[in-house]
C-alpha cells in the first residue's frame, strides 16, 4: 500500500468524559455544559433514523415537498437533462492501473448499481474500448435480494487477483466485505468473509492473512463508532479468535494497522495509528515485536516509500534536530537508516511550499513521486527524484490556468494519467508514460453551450479584513443593475479545497437560463494549505461564515446580483455554512439549500458519527467550548418573526455519517416558528445522496426547479 494515495484515516475525538481544553488543544476533565435533552428540545424522536414515527414525518414531507416542486412543468425537462448526461456513453470511464488491465466502476441506465469492468490500455486509447464486466452490482443484488451499493476493493499485492469488495446496503457508510476472484469474476467459496455490517476495512499481509479493522463486539469501536483495534486474521480460522495486532483507545476518533509497502509491494513496515482528532494522530512502527511511538508532530503522517527513502508530511512546523520543516513540506529520511532506528533517521527537506501554494494529492510509480500542487488556486503537477545525492523536481507539462488531478498511476511502471478541467472547458484525460511528454488520451463532450460566458475572480473583504477569493461564472456584458440569478456555494472545512471544475449538469441546468454561479474560497478549507484551514477552526470557526457572507456581501454591492436573486448552496459542513449564513444574515439571500447538512451543533457529538468532528467544531459539553458553538448553531439560531428565505432541507435516510437527523430537525424548527421551508428524504444514497444515476437526476432537477421558483420566477 502507498500511503500517499491509500489511507483514509477516519474523524475526529469524542472525550468519554467532560473536558475542556488545555493551552496545547487537548483536553482535561472538567464540569459538563449541559446538552439539550427532551424537556429542551421537542425534535430528539427524528434522530431515530428508521423509527415508524421518523419515517411516517419524512413521508409526509416529501409529499408536501414532491407535490409542488415535481408539478413544476420544467421538472420532468430539468431531470430529463441531468439523467442525459448521467448516463451519456460518451463520458470519460475514468480507471486505475491494475496488472491485468485498466479497471472501471460504470454506471448508466441500463446498470444503475453498477458493473466492475475491464480493459487493455491498447483498447482504452481507442474511441470505443472492449470491456470485461468482472462484477455485476444489478445482477449481485437481484440475486441477495439487497440494494447493494459498491463501495470499492482491496487488493491482494502484487498480481491484484483476489480482492475484498466492500458492498453498502443503501448506501450508507457501514459495509459488508466478501472476497472475490478477479479473473474469474466469482465470489471465492469458504474465503475470507466480514457479514456484519462495520465500519473499517482491510489490508493483505499475503495470501492467506488479512490485517482487519472492525466492530469485533466487546467496546472495541470508539466513541465516534469507529474501530480502535486491528487483528491479524489467518484464512481458515474464526475471526473471533484472531490475534489483536494493534490497539488503540475508545477515546480516539479511530485506529488501525497498515503495511508501508514500495513501489515493488516489498513490505518495509507495519505502522499503526491512533487519531486523537479529526486534525490529530499519533503514529507507531512495530520494531523487534513492540510498537514504538514515532517522534512526528501530531499534524504530519508518513506519506509513503521513494527512491530508498520514507517520506512525511507535515501540516505545522516541523522542528527535529535543528531543523525547522515549514508546514506543508514533504520531509524524507534514508529507509534503511530509518528502519534501524526511526526516531534517530537524519530528516531532510524535500519540498516546501512558497507563497499561495500548497499541496493536493500525490501518487508514487514505480520511478518517481507526483504531487499535485495548488498556485493560487491554479493545478500543477511535480514529478520528484533522488539523484545525485539531492531532491529534484520538475513541473509536469500540462495546460496552465487549470485545475489538474492525477486520476491514475501504476505502481509497477511509469505510466499515470492526469485530469485538466475548468469551469467552462469539459475534462480531458492525459496519459503519460516514463518522462515522456503527456498525450490528451480522452475527452469529455460538451455538456452545454458556454457561448458567451466568462469567468472572473475577484476579492471580498471579511470582517477582520482578510482577502477572501472568489469566482464567478456568468454571461458576458451582464446588466450589473442586480437582477442576475446567481448560486453560490462554498465549502469551508477540514481543510478541503474547492476548486475550478466542468460544470456538467449545472451549466446545462441553471447556466444556459440564464443563471450565474460563484464559488468561494472560504477560510476553513484547503484552497491555500494547512494555515488557511487552521485559522478558521473551533474558537474561530465564525471566520468561516463570516467570509462566506463577505463574499455575499461583495457580489451585491458590485450589482452583480441582489438579495432577492441570490441563492446558496452546501452540502454536510456546506450545508452548516449555508444555515449559519440564512440564520446570521436572513435578509442578503432569497434561497437556500441545506443538504446533507450539519445543523444542530449543541447535540452534533450524539448524532451519526458527529463526534468525530469535535476537532473541527469544539466540544459542546465543555461549557468554553459550549459557547463557540452556542453563537452559531443553526437550528438553535431558527427565531419566530424572522424573515428567512424559504429554505430547501433535503438528507437521506442511510446516511450514517452526518445522518439525517440534522436536517429533519431543521425543516422541524422552520415549520414550528411558523416559517415556509421544503424538506426532502431520500430512501437510499447515504452522505453523497443518490446511489444511481435516476435518483442524482430527480436530486439535481428537485434543487434547479426550486432555485428557479424562488430566484427567477416573477
Amino acid at each position: 500500500m502507498k500511503l500517499v494515495s491509500s489511507i483514509a484515516l477516519a474523524a475526529a475525538i469524542m472525550v468519554g468524559t467532560a473536558t475542556t481544553a488545555t493551552a496545547d488543544g487537548h483536553a482535561e476533565a472538567s464540569a459538563e455544559a449541559p446538552i439539550p435533552g427532551p424537556e429542551q428540545d421537542p425534535y430528539i424522536w427524528l434522530e431515530e433514523a428508521r423509527s415508524d414515527e421518523a419515517l411516517a414525518w419524512v413521508d409526509a414531507e416529501n409529499t408536501r415537498t414532491l407535490g409542488v416542486l415535481e408539478a413544476d412543468p420544467r421538472f420532468e425537462t430539468l431531470k430529463g437533462e441531468a439523467l442525459a448526461i448521467f448516463d451519456s456513453e460518451d463520458r470519460i470511464p475514468f480507471v486505475s492501473f491494475r496488472p491485468d488491465g485498466l479497471y472501471n466502476f460504470w454506471q448508466d441506465k441500463d446498470n444503475p448499481k453498477g458493473l466492475v469492468r475491464r480493459t487493455t490500455l491498447e483498447s482504452y486509447k481507442t474511441d470505443d474500448p472492449e470491456w470485461e464486466t468482472v462484477l455485476d452490482v444489478d445482477a449481485l443484488a437481484a440475486a441477495d435480494g439487497m440494494e447493494w451499493v459498491y463501495k470499492g476493493s482491496s487488493c491482494l499485492p502484487t498480481a491484484m487477483n483476489r480482492c475484498m469488495i466492500a458492498l453498502s446496503d443503501g448506501g450508507e457508510d457501514a459495509t459488508i466485505m466478501r472476497e472475490f476472484d478477479m479473473a474469474t469474476g466469482e465470489f471465492i467459496d469458504g474465503g475470507f468473509e466480514l457479514p456484519e455490517k462495520s465500519q473499517g476495512g482491510v489490508s493483505w499481509l499475503d495470501e492467506d492473512t488479512l490485517l482487519v479493522g472492525r466492530d469485533f463486539g466487546n467496546g472495541t469501536v470508539t466513541d465516534s463508532d469507529y474501530p480502535f483495534t486491528t487483528r491479524l486474521w489467518k484464512r481458515g480460522t474464526d475471526l473471533a479468535d484472531a490475534p489483536e495486532l494493534f490497539r488503540g483507545a475508545s477515546t480516539d476518533v479511530s485506529a488501525g494497522a497498515y503495511l508501508m509497502r514500495d513501489s515493488d509491494d516489498v513490505i518495509h513496515a507495519r505502522l499503526g495509528y491512533r487519531s486523537l482528532s479529526f486534525h490529530e494522530r499519533e503514529w507507531a512502527v512495530e520494531k523487534d515485536g513492540e510498537w514504538l511511538v514515532l517522534d512526528l508532530p501530531k499534524k504530519a503522517s508518513p506519506y509513503g516509500i521513494v527512491d530508498g527513502h520514507v517520506l512525511f508530511s507535515t501540516d505545522v512546523d516541523w522542528e527535529v534536530d535543528g531543523q525547522t520543516f515549514p508546514a506543508d513540506s514533504l520531509v524524507a529520511a534514508d529507509l534503511e537508516e530509518w528502519k534501524a532506528d526511526p526516531n534517530g533517521a537524519t530528516k531532510t527537506l524535500v519540498w516546501a511550499p512558497q507563497q499561495r501554494q500548497t499541496k493536493r494529492g500525490g501518487a508514487i510509480t514505480a520511478g518517481g513521486l507526483y504531487v499535485g500542487l495548488l498556485d493560487d488556486v491554479v493545478g500543477k503537477v511535480l514529478r520528484f527524484n533522488f539523484a545525485d545525492g539531492a531532491w529534484v523536481n520538475e513541473e509536469v507539462d500540462l495546460p496552465g490556468n487549470s485545475t489538474v488531478g492525477i486520476a491514475a498511476s501504476s505502481d509497477d511502471s511509469e505510466q499515470i494519467m492526469y485530469t485538466v478541467t475548468s469551469f467552462l472547458e469539459p475534462t480531458t484525460l492525459y496519459y503519460a508514460d516514463s518522462n515522456e511528454a503527456p498525450e490528451v488520451l480522452k475527452t469529455s463532450p460538451a455538456r452545454f453551450d458556454a457561448t458567451g460566458l466568462d469567468v472572473e475572480q475577484h476579492e471580498a473583504i471579511s470582517a477582520d479584513g482578510t482577502a477572501i477569493p472568489y469566482f464567478i461564472v456568468k454571461p458576458e456584458g451582464m446588466e450589473m443593475d442586480g437582477s442576475t440569478a446567481v448560486l453560490m456555494s462554498g465549502y469551508g472545512g477540514f481543510q478541503v479545497p474547492r476548486l475550478p471544475g466542468y460544470m456538467g449538469s449545472t451549466g446545462k441546468l441553471w447556466l444556459e437560463r440564464g443563471g450565474a454561479y460563484v464559488l468561494a474560497n472560504l477560510r476553513g478549507g484547503g484552497e491555500f494549505g494547512p494555515g488557511w484551514h487552521q485559522t478558521a477552526i473551533r474558537e474561530n470557526k465564525q471566520r468561516t461564515w463570516d467570509d462566506f457572507i463577505a463574499v455575499a456581501e461583495d457580489l451585491t454591492t458590485r450589482g452583480y446580483t441582489s438579495p432577492s436573486h441570490l441563492g446558496i448552496q452546501g452540502g454536510s459542513q456546506g450545508g452548516l455554512l449555508v444555515g449559519t449564513a440564512i440564520t446570521q444574515r436572513p435578509e442578503l439571500f432569497g434561497a437556500a439549500i441545506v443538504q446533507i447538512p450539519l445543523f444542530d451543533m449543541l447535540r452534533f457529538h450524539l448524532i451519526g458519527r458527529g463526534a468525530s468532528w469535535i476537532g473541527e467544531y469544539g466540544d459542546p459539553r465543555i461549557p468554553e467550548q459550549r459557547a463557540w458553538i452556542d453563537g452559531y448553531s443553526p437550528y438553535q439560531m431558527i427565531q419566530e418573526g424572522v424573515d428567512y428565505p424559504t429554505p430547501f432541507l433535503w438528507a437521506s435516510t442511510a446516511d450514517d455519517r452526518t445522518h439525517p437527523a440534522h436536517a429533519r430537525k431543521g425543516a422541524a424548527r422552520f415549520k414550528e416558528q411558523g416559517h415556509d421551508y421544503y424538506y426532502f428524504e431520500d430512501t437510499v444514497g447515504g452522505h453523497s445522496g443518490g446511489v444511481d444515476n435516476e435518483q442524482r437526476a430527480k436530486i439535481q432537477a428537485l434543487q434547479y426547479v426550486y432555485l428557479m421558483q424562488q430566484l427567477m420566477d416573477e
